[in-house]
C-alpha cells in the first residue's frame, strides 16, 4: 500500500481510517469504540483525532470534526450551512401509496395493460394511480388496445429504481405466499375481472 494510505500503520493512515469510520456511523463514535475498531492504543487514536481535526479545520474542507454527545462525528463546515439548508429544504418525492404500488405491480407483471383492465383487477377506479405513476416516469404509454384504450408498460426508470437489469428479474409471483384472507380477496377480484373481460 502507498505511504500514508488507509491501514498502512502510519499516523496519517490511522487518521484516514478514523475519518472513514466516522463517515460510516450515523451517531457520534466514542474513543473507546474507535480504539476497539482500529485495534490501537488510546494515544494513537487521540493523535489520529488531532491530525484529523487539523486536516478538517473550519474553512479548509467541506467537513469538520466535532466532539459531541460523548464521541466524535463529522459535520458540515459552517460555511456550507446556507447551501445545505436549501438542499435539504427541497420537497422530497413522497413514497408510493398502497394503491399506487398495487397499480404499478399490475402493470409490471401484465404489461402492456390498459387502465380499464387495471381497474377490473383492483376492483376500483385506477385513473389517479395511473396518472401519478406516469407523471413520476415509472410507467408510460405503449400504444392502444384493440378496443382503443391506452395501454401501459413500465419504464427504464422503474427498472433502475427497483434494481432490475430487466423485467425477467421481477420476483416470481409463484413464490408469493398470501394469507388465506388475502388469497380469497385476490381470487374474487381476478374472477370478477375475468368475467368482465369475457362479457360481450
Amino acid at each position: 500500500m502507498s505511504p500514508g494510505g488507509i491501514g498502512d500503520g502510519s499516523a496519517a493512515g490511522l487518521a484516514r481510517t478514523v475519518e472513514a469510520l466516522l463517515f460510516l456511523s450515523p451517531d457520534p463514535v466514542p474513543v473507546g469504540e474507535l480504539i476497539d475498531a482500529c485495534e490501537v492504543s488510546e494515544v494513537q487514536i487521540r493523535n489520529a483525532l488531532d491530525l484529523l481535526a487539523e486536516e478538517l479545520a473550519p474553512g479548509r474542507r467541506g467537513l469538520v470534526l466535532r466532539e459531541i454527545a460523548g464521541g466524535y462525528a463529522l459535520a458540515t463546515d459552517p460555511g456550507a450551512e446556507h447551501a445545505a439548508r436549501r438542499l435539504l429544504a427541497r420537497p422530497k418525492t413522497p413514497p408510493l401509496t398502497p394503491a399506487q404500488a398495487e397499480t404499478l405491480a399490475i402493470v409490471a407483471y401484465l404489461q402492456p395493460v390498459s387502465r380499464p383492465e387495471i381497474a377490473r383487477i383492483r376492483g376500483v377506479n385506477s385513473e389517479s394511480g395511473v396518472q401519478t405513476l406516469s407523471e413520476r416516469g415509472l410507467i408510460e404509454e405503449a400504444g392502444r388496445s384493440r378496443f382503443g384504450a391506452v395501454i401501459y408498460r413500465t419504464t427504464e426508470l422503474f427498472e433502475r429504481l427497483f434494481g432490475l437489469t430487466g423485467l425477467e428479474d421481477l420476483p416470481d409471483p409463484a413464490k408469493f405466499d398470501p394469507t388465506p384472507e388475502d388469497a380469497a380477496e385476490l381470487r374474487e377480484r381476478l374472477l370478477r375481472a375475468g368475467e368482465q373481460r369475457a362479457a360481450p
